[in-house]
């Protein structure tokens, strides 16, 4: 694969934190590529990433091709819900990282893809967020369902940009233990930042809290048997992209997922949180048309529910959009 030249009208700042934010990609990557005579403004080749822009001039970035060495390609059959020449939608299964870090590097979302494309650098692998070509989104390892990865440089910037301007819409699907009323909506608009104490955890407050809401409704519920709690299937509607945004929030809402053993308890019905990326909607980055993806809800997760007593399945959740 060849490398890419990207084009784009400066915005006033520092010329690395521009290309980075109209690029897609990171800031250190861009800094070592002005460094390395890959960009030039207004034609001219510059070679320092503090050089400052006034807005509007002609920016060209040059991308070098994947570096794919840093991890194996690997075969692994993936569940393809939808893909063309810029993106592709995995109804990623439940256990899989999505990309890899230092000490994963095997068995990831990214190293299966590699097995069947070539996907556009990010960071490198020794960076602290890991090796993550193609990447816009994640979800935790024990997480199941859609996820969007780009194919292109292109795609990756203007996917980037639309999640971070909320031009998304992301539903999924919990089991959760609590008290709630089937149909009767919850917000929550509570920042989240690290938890003090446990640095592997995230907790509403914390440090550096950032903003953080979510739309929850009940789909279902069933009082269980044994304990006498409620529990409840509920659709979630993240409105910002916080880490562990809708653990944190329904644990603090009394309501921890079932099978959450970081901020509830492990259930004998599911080996993992029972939450899946349900529903995805995002503007196509070429097209701009809304592109609607579902992942319906994986085994364990439907066979969770009446293992609880909850009986059948709300109708509709099995469904899947028509081509």
């Amino acid at each position: 694969m060849t490398a890419q030249s990207l084009t784009f009208l400066a915005t006033p700042g520092r010329l690395d934190a521009a290309l980075a934010e109209l690029s897609g990609v990171s800031r250190s990557q861009v800094a070592a590529l002005i460094e390395d005579k890959q960009v030039t403004v207004d034609g001219r080749t510059v070679t320092k990433p503090s050089a400052k822009l006034r807005g509007g001039e002609a920016l060209t970035l040059n991308v070098p091709p994947p570096r794919s060495f840093f991890v194996d390609a690997e075969d692994v059959l993936l569940d393809v819900l939808y893909e063309d020449d810029s993106l592709i939608a995995i109804n990623k299964p439940h256990g899989m990282t999505t990309h890899p870090a230092p000490g994963v590097t095997t068995g990831t979302l990214v190293n299966a893809l590699l097995g069947r494309m070539e996907l556009p650098e990010q960071d490198d692998f020794d960076g602290e967020g890991g090796y993550r070509p193609g990447i816009v989104h994640r979800l935790d390892k024990d997480t199941s369902g859609v996820i969007v990865v780009a194919k292109t440089v292109a795609a990756h910037a203007r996917l980037s940009a639309s999640f971070k301007e909320r031009e998304t819409k992301k539903v999924y699907l919990a089991l959760v233990q609590g008290i709630w009323k089937a149909e009767n909506p919850v917000d929550i608009d509570a920042p989240i930042g690290r938890h003090l104490q446990d640095r592997q955890r995230m907790t509403v407050g914390g440090a550096v809290s950032r903003e953080a809401q979510t739309h929850f409704v009940p789909l279902a519920t069933h009082l269980g048997e044994r304990d006498g709690r409620t529990l409840a299937l509920v659709r979630c509607e993240p409105r910002t992209g916080r880490t562990h945004q809708l653990r944190v929030h329904l644990a603090h809402l009394g309501s921890p997922i079932v099978g959450d053993k970081v901020y509830g308890s492990a259930s004998t019905v599911i080996p993992r949180q029972a939450l899946h990326a349900w529903q995805l909607t995002i503007p196509h980055p070429v097209t701009g048309e809304d592109l609607h993806l579902v992942a319906p809800p994986p085994a364990d997760l439907q066979g969770a529910w009446p293992a609880l007593g909850g009986g059948a399945l709300p109708a509709g959740l099995l469904d899947v959009p028509a081509d």
